[in-house]
């Protein structure tokens, strides 16, 4: 995959790098990002951070974009096509942003830019994700950029002793081609 660096309005997304995890920790430290994306995992360290964000440039089948906030000019987190499936034209999609950058509609617009750039330039023809049921503000990002729920995997995440249903989404070429991430509410 190309690693291309994505123009918006409002966000940037270029290429990320090991240089970037400073401004990702403090997602990686917080117990509710940890939460919304479903990570048991407490040992994530600078270290090991540098290692998987400097290799990430090499993987061809995947993307991996740090997320600029244009009007500061600081990393605010991360926007990942990956699991491609040159097959069946598919990838999953994720997106992690860093505390107190959120409600300002960076994350619909980096969501828009990468999924843009999937259908458009990758060419594939679906593009899916998983999310919790307990993040909804999530789930209406992704349906403001044209993402339709499919299915829920019921009980797909053990959360302090709790079970929590995932709700499949996806968004496919024709779909996007129509609407281009902005379909009718």
């Amino acid at each position: 995959m190309d690693k291309p660096t994505l123009d918006g309005e409002r966000v940037l997304l270029r290429p990320v790098t090991a240089d970037d995890v400073p401004a990702l920790l403090p997602a990686f430290a917080d117990p509710e990002v940890l939460r919304l994306t479903g990570s048991h995992d407490d040992g994530f360290d600078e270290a090991r951070l540098r290692e998987w964000y400097g290799s990430r440039g090499d993987r061809p089948d995947r993307l991996d974009l740090a997320v600029v906030d244009k009007a500061t000019g600081r990393v605010i987190g991360e926007a990942v096509l990956n699991e491609w499936d040159p097959d069946n034209a598919s990838c999953s999609f994720r997106i992690l942003f860093v505390p107190g950058t959120y409600g300002r509609g960076l994350g619909t617009e980096a969501t828009r830019l990468i999924v843009g750039h999937g259908f458009e330039r990758i060419g594939l023809h679906r593009i899916s994700l998983e999310v919790y049921a307990f993040n909804p503000r999530a789930r209406r990002a992704y349906e403001k950029a044209g993402f339709v729920a499919e299915g829920v995997l019921r009980d797909a995440l053990r959360w302090e002793g709790e079970w929590v249903d995932a709700t499949v989404m996806a968004v496919l070429a024709p779909d996007w081609f129509r609407h281009r991430g902005r379909p009718a509410a």
